[in-house]
């Protein structure tokens, strides 16, 4: 395989919101640019990109996939990405290894929820991109219709460049506003199209939009705006230079058209790849850090080698697969490079392309390139590789906080055994997921960025480890605590014949402050207790408060004095007075006006303005506080405290409300008292799930 020069290559994502045809634009793709010899069909399950099992009978895309092409001595390498807001974080990450994007846009549906959030990671990662309303052969498309959506979402600077001819079963082909000729092609799927003079009845409105499009690349360049006012036009060269500069500069977002399962239109915006579309060489450098300076790298295949890695792979079999994009320098497959982010040294497991799950062995990885490795140690995404005289550091991705927690539960012994490692693969695979046994509930929690997110992990483990779990909805971790004080005497004595058991002790309880836990405090005095046996006192204590008097939660907040008791010469014992302090601890709990506590969350929502009074009254029905509004990223964030019990059920509300349009994050703050009519209700749980100790027990 030839590898191609830095300024011939377009690092390109596909992106867009959830059924726009990405996968089926790059089956499109690689099949004109004969990468493949058959257009791949996402109804059928044998795209390149959809290759996961999950992925082919859910018909959607899931993991973001690479694959790569050569045009007209180019070469492409193409990310087609997830558009479903439970996996953007991976379409982000990935859009950290490409130069450019391309958005698509369904022609029936113009801008969707989707579309909005990744113009706006676009924005943050300062790409160029240009835009493709597609499915214009579809019943009741409207390219019209999508184009003023477009613009009235991301501005004026959406120019079309095409204009389709034919609509919704009649789109044909297209007229290219720069060279002013139209193309039709030919409905058999096979790409081939015909080059020929614009239809008369368009020729009107194709003038019309092409004056357009020359003025806002005027409007973006002196010479050409003098030019243009001198002359009246721009030729096609002086255009096309001018549009160029104007996407790299990220004024102007072409937008172009096509049916990418009918195969057409595809091979102008390949064109288009190259004409528009930055090269490594044609990006702002990036930045990253040497034993903690910030340099600049510069994309060249001479200086020394550094690389990112976007995207991992786990896969039961083969193991782990980095993919990663090479910012300078250059490296060879069985080379040994460092991990400068861990400080470990990794040696490569070969350097091969992907195309979608087939491996392409590559003789050398070089600056502008995409390519993989297998069986890195220690590297996960967001790691940087480097050479070893030069540990060059990029910043890691930052993954936001999972936002849904479900129980789940091994259905046998057998997957118990395997459930720790299938998870542990999971995660390396996808940063975003989170798992953790719970100290307080014992149970084992899995994380992620929505239900759908949640039951794909959950059909992977059973599809691809072979481990069948059941999900569950959480248990909320609840407390207990004391609001007033006590004084008791806890007295342990049994005679059974031979040695007894004795152990005597009195001890004041009272409440400590929020989130002070628990204190022992020792006042005997004149060996009431021997010293011996005060550390089986506050051992009794502390094995006791797993265990409340009310719902059988831990004990949390108060203060224990142990200032009285009495013992026995012959049959008092360790034993002895831990029970007894056991005994004291739930007669002194009974006594001190217990209550139960329940977990707060500090839950951040994002939305749109026109939502927050829908989003407000939703909060305030459970039970939640409004601390805050402020403004961020073009978006209202709300800032709320509600109790964990009343957020199980919050994905399906905020998407109801906003369309899809908000998200949201949460973390634990604290602990509150739960109201007294709802502590009745979780008391009775308790007792009907047997949490509550029996008087045998006791």
């Amino acid at each position: 395989m030839n590898l191609p020069e830095i300024k011939n290559i377009r690092n390109v994502a596909i992106v867009g919101h959830g059924h726009t045809g990405k996968t089926s634009f790059v089956s499109a793709i690689l099949f004109d640019s004969g990468a493949v010899n058959r257009l791949g069909k996402v109804d059928q399950g044998n795209t390149v990109t959809d290759f996961d099992p999950e992925e082919i009978e859910r018909k959607i895309t899931i993991s973001s996939s690479l694959c790569f092409c050569d045009w007209k001595g180019n070469r492409f390498n193409i990310i087609d990405t997830p558009g479903y807001g439970n996996f953007i974080m991976d379409t982000k990450a990935c859009l950290m290894g490409v130069d450019s994007a391309v958005i698509l846009v369904c022609g029936v549906s113009g801008v969707e929820v989707q579309t909005e959030k990744i113009w706006e990671i676009l924005e943050e990662l300062g790409l160029p991109r240009i835009f493709v309303i597609n499915k214009l052969d579809r019943e009741n498309s409207d390219f019209e219709r999508a184009l003023s959506s477009i613009k009235e979402s991301f501005g004026r600077g959406c120019v079309p460049v095409q204009l389709p001819i034919g609509k919704e079963s009649e789109f044909k082909g297209m007229i290219d506003l720069l060279k002013m000729k139209a193309y039709i092609f030919e409905k058999d799927e096979s790409g081939s199209f015909k080059e020929m003079e614009i239809p008369e009845e368009y020729v009107e409105v194709a003038k019309k939009k092409r004056e357009e499009l020359m003025e806002m690349v005027a409007e973006n360049d002196e010479t050409l705006m003098a030019n243009f006012f001198e002359k009246g036009e721009l030729d096609e060269g002086e255009l096309r230079e001018g549009l160029r500069k104007s996407v790299l500069n990220k004024l102007i977002f072409p937008v172009f058209v096509s049916s990418a399962l009918l195969n057409i239109g595809i091979q102008p915006i390949l064109d288009a790849f190259v004409d528009y579309l930055p090269s490594p060489l044609d990006r702002k450098p990036p930045k990253g850090k040497i034993n903690g300076n910030e340099v600049e790298i510069i994309p060249s295949s001479d200086q020394p080698f550094s690389a990112f890695v976007f995207k991992t792979i786990s896969d039961p079999y083969a193991g782990r697969i980095s993919i990663f994009r090479v910012f300078s320098g250059k490296v060879s497959p069985d080379s040994s490079v460092v991990n400068s982010i861990k400080g470990t040294t990794e040696k490569l497991g070969g350097l091969f392309y992907l195309q979608g799950k087939q491996q392409i062995p590559a003789p050398l990885a070089q600056a502008g390139d995409i390519l993989a490795t297998a069986r890195l140690k220690d590297t996960l995404t967001g790691d940087t590789l480097s050479s070893k005289d030069n540990p060059i550091a990029f910043e890691p991705i930052k993954f936001p906080q999972s936002s849904i927690s479900f129980a789940i539960e091994p259905k046998t012994r057998q997957d118990e055994e395997k459930i720790s490692t299938a998870l542990q693969r999971i995660a390396e695979e996808d940063p975003t997921i989170r798992f953790e046994r719970d100290p307080q509930t014992k149970e084992l929690l899995i994380s992620g960025n929505g239900q759908l997110h949640v039951e794909i992990i959950v059909s992977k483990l059973k599809k691809k480890y072979n481990v069948d779990v059941v999900l569950r909805r959480p248990k909320i971790p609840y407390k207990e605590t004391i609001k007033g004080t006590s004084d008791v005497q806890g007295k342990y004595k049994k005679q059974t014949g031979g040695r007894g058991q004795y152990g005597d002790v009195k001890i004041k309880m009272e409440p400590l402050p929020r989130g002070m836990d628990f204190e022992f405090v020792d006042q005997i005095f004149g060996g009431a207790i021997p010293k011996n046996y005060i550390p089986s006192v506050e051992k009794g204590i502390q094995e006791a408060r797993q265990k409340g008097v009310l719902a059988g939660y831990p004990v949390v907040d108060f203060r224990v004095i142990l200032y009285d008791g009495s013992y026995h010469e012959v049959d008092s014992s360790d034993l002895a007075f831990k029970i007894a302090a056991s005994m004291a601890f739930k007669k002194g709990m009974l006594a001190a006006n217990p209550t139960l506590l329940e977990p707060i969350m500090n839950v951040e929502i994002y939305a749109p303005e026109a939502y927050l009074g829908d989003i407000m009254g939703n909060l305030n029905g459970r039970r939640g506080r409004i601390v805050g509004v402020e403004e961020r990223g073009g978006k209202s964030v709300i800032k709320a405290q509600v109790p964990m019990a009343e957020m199980l059920d919050f994905e399906p509300s905020l998407t109801s409300i906003t369309g899809g349009r908000g998200s949201y994050s949460m973390e634990f703050s604290h602990y509150e008292e739960v109201p007294p009519h709802l502590q009745q209700k979780i008391i009775a749980q308790a007792k009907e799930e047997g949490k509550i100790p029996s008087e045998e027990e006791e």
